[in-house]
């Protein structure tokens, strides 16, 4: 069957007549799919809170409408140029650049994408595994890289982590953990102490423990370095509070998107303060990290970490992630009746 004339299952985003938004499962005609080079049958996707904000419609994630959310998309390759490196039928992986932002993501069954954007799925890792991982997974292993980069080893002293117990959070504190580090981990959820020391933490202190007195231009040290998922008060508070020649790897932002600070933790303790951004990393950089995430850095508990769910019961996840209620990882089962610990190649269309 011809990819681009059957109706395939999607989450769609779309006005009503009211000016509102209306979403849910939907089939669409797999010729409405934006303009790409390749196809990909979509076996595995997951829920970011950037897919919650898509999901409403909201205009700085969802450049227009109707639209399909999914940050992340794993399945078999279809449909390729010839130019394409990966072989047809075999497993791929679809993070960052536009999808499910600027072009429909991987809430469907079929996406087109190009081809530059394909990732061939590395060698132990399953594909179910990989949305697992995702985005959130594969910026706390950009974060790592980049304590790794500034020199700051296990032996450097605690490292902290703000919002532990969304995606990228938990996977960090479970890679640093499994890496040799001290990890003091904050959430503002009290019964998620247990489930991260669970997965590593040294210490779970309240959110609140990483902002310190807003009126002082420096803290007493007290981290190596950290991984801020937060923004706002919270990367402030822990950039004034890293020791001497440490950095902080800053990539989230719902704490706020201004910092009230002075240069004194950069000119006089000489402190980094690294930007992780998921969507535009280079290729090489990308390939690299996803092969270490599916050997030296593959965490041990993965599968412990998600929650599982279908295009058709995403709604009530879509809300708590919005709400801040969701604890690790939720993967969303795309295909129907698609299994989860192994992987096949199947043939191209």
């Amino acid at each position: 069957m011809n990819p681009r004339d059957h109706q395939i299952r999607s989450f769609f985003v779309e006005r009503s007549p009211d000016g509102g938004i209306q979403r849910g499962s939907r089939n669409i005609a797999s010729q409405e799919l934006p303009a790409g080079n390749a196809v990909v049958q979509v076996e595995w996707s997951s829920l970011n809170y950037k897919d919650g904000l898509a999901a409403q419609g909201h205009p700085g994630v969802a450049k227009r409408l109707p639209h399909i959310p999914g940050i992340d998309a794993a399945g078999y390759l279809v449909e390729a140029p010839k130019d394409c490196q990966i072989p047809l039928g075999s497993p791929v992986i679809i993070t960052g650049y536009d999808l499910g932002a600027g072009q429909w993501g991987g809430w469907c069954e079929q996406i087109r994408v190009p081809a530059e954007w394909l990732v061939a799925l590395p060698e132990n890792l399953t594909l179910r595994e990989s949305m697992i991982l995702g985005t959130a997974g594969f910026t706390a292993a950009q974060c790592v890289r980049a304590l790794l980069r500034h020199e700051i080893s296990p032996d450097s002293g605690p490292i902290a982590v703000s919002g532990a117990t969304g995606g990228v959070g938990c996977l960090a504190v479970l890679l640093l953990s499994q890496l040799g580090y001290n990890v003091v981990a904050a959430t503002g959820k009290a019964d998620a102490t247990q489930w991260l020391r669970d997965l590593g933490a040294s210490q779970v202190v309240d959110r609140q423990n990483f902002q310190g007195d807003a009126n002082r231009p420096l803290l007493s040290t007290r981290f190596a370095g950290a991984i801020d998922t937060v923004g706002g008060e919270t990367l402030s508070g822990l950039l004034r509070s890293t020791q001497p020649h440490g950095c902080v790897a800053a990539c989230g932002l719902v704490g706020g998107h201004d910092v009230n600070l002075t240069v004194y933790p950069f000119i006089i303790r000489g402190v980094a303060l690294d930007g992780i951004t998921s969507s535009v990393c280079p290729i090489r950089p990308r390939l690299e990290i996803w092969r270490l995430l599916a050997n030296e850095w593959k965490p041990a508990c993965l599968n412990q970490l998600a929650q599982e769910t279908t295009l058709e019961q995403l709604e009530p996840h879509i809300q708590a992630i919005l709400a801040g209620q969701v604890r690790g990882r939720v993967v969303v089962r795309v295909a129907p009746n698609v299994g989860g610990k192994s992987d096949r190649k199947i043939a191209p269309a």
